[in-house]
């Protein structure tokens, strides 16, 4: 099944959660999904007989600018067909819903998404830094991070 057949599937039954699919120059297709209607998606992904995207390959970030962009990239080892997710978020208000309960995978990728980028998952089971101290403040995967001169008396030299 193709992009354009999953993506038609999806706008039947989400309807305006669905944006258009993009095939961008360089990277994979993918189709833009509403950050309220994620796990519905995703569910409806996993558990559809013709779609059956029962492997969550990757999650992924993008700083934007105005926007963060949490990436999904998602195969069915029963069809032998993939699809990529696309969400949204302002910068300011990065709050994705957690797909941990669908895809077990999703909750390192979404601690590392967390950490590293400052999306907040919605109804994560444990969304703590995974990489970064506790203490640490900013996000070093954002265009806009300052990296501290110092961190609990070592200098960055």
């Amino acid at each position: 099944m193709d992009v354009q057949v999953i993506h038609a599937l999806l706008r039947e039954r989400f309807e305006d959660a669905i944006g258009e699919w993009q095939a961008p120059e360089r990277g994979d297709t993918f189709v833009m999904v509403a950050a309220e209607r994620l796990a519905d998606v995703c569910r409806f992904l996993r558990d559809d007989a013709s779609t059956r995207f029962d492997f969550l390959r990757l999650i992924s970030t993008v700083d934007r600018g105005p926007h963060l962009s949490s990436v999904y990239h998602l195969y069915s080892y029963e069809h032998y067909h993939a699809i990529v997710l696309r969400v949204d978020v302002d910068r300011e208000a990065p709050n994705v819903p957690s797909v941990a309960s669908i895809w077990s995978a999703a909750e390192w990728h979404e601690r590392e998404a967390f950490d590293m980028m400052g999306i907040v998952y919605t109804n994560h089971p444990e969304l703590t830094r995974i990489l970064l101290p506790d203490d640490w403040e900013g996000f070093p995967l954002r265009k806009d991070y300052q990296a501290p001169t110092a961190y609990h008396g070592l200098t960055n030299a």
